[in-house]
């Protein structure tokens, strides 16, 4: 029945500090504006939530088109290794220690600050302590559609939001 709320847009979430993993996920919200934290559900089944109940921190990579195969691979391949399929590359990120993504249009470094375990999934909070974005991709903090955020609609299938926009 969840998939009645998709399409949802997905993201990568990085995790760990000696080791670094990724995986991608479609729910993630935004809880607060000031400060600025953000949640996200991810399975006690994942190497992920392990990653972050260990460090206390995330990073949240908004990935494009561009890298929509290292989205799915982070998505369906559950292993560690699975980064020696993906073409992504990380970066060092600014007040966490755990990295972010190099090909993403942003990212979104988060102290771990509750978790709650709801059904089959734990909720993540994180307070968004930095930020790093691409200028082009999110002119006066406006997302250009021209750079095809990605939306997963089903199983295998993902689409990207269409440039034209509707006001009221």
């Amino acid at each position: 029945m969840y998939h009645l709320l998709y399409p949802l847009r997905s993201y990568l979430i990085v995790s760990g500090h000696q080791k670094t993993n990724v995986m991608t996920a479609d729910w993630l919200t935004i809880l607060s504006k000031e400060p600025f934290i953000i949640g996200v559900a991810i399975s006690p089944k994942r190497y992920t939530y392990r990653l972050i109940k260990e460090s206390g921190e995330f990073v949240v990579a908004v990935p494009t088109l561009e890298i929509l195969g290292d989205v799915w691979v982070a998505g369906t391949k559950s292993t560690p290794d699975k980064l020696k399929y993906m073409k992504i590359s990380f970066i060092e990120s600014e007040k966490v220690k755990t990295k972010s993504v190099k090909e993403a249009v942003a990212n979104l470094e988060c102290k771990l600050i509750d978790e709650r375990n709801y059904g089959d999934h734990t909720f993540f909070v994180g307070e968004v302590v930095h930020f790093m974005y691409d200028g082009e991709a999110f002119k006066n903090m406006v997302p250009d559609l021209k750079y095809k955020f990605l939306a997963h609609v089903a199983m295998n299938e993902f689409t990207t939001f269409e440039e034209k926009i509707y006001e009221c």
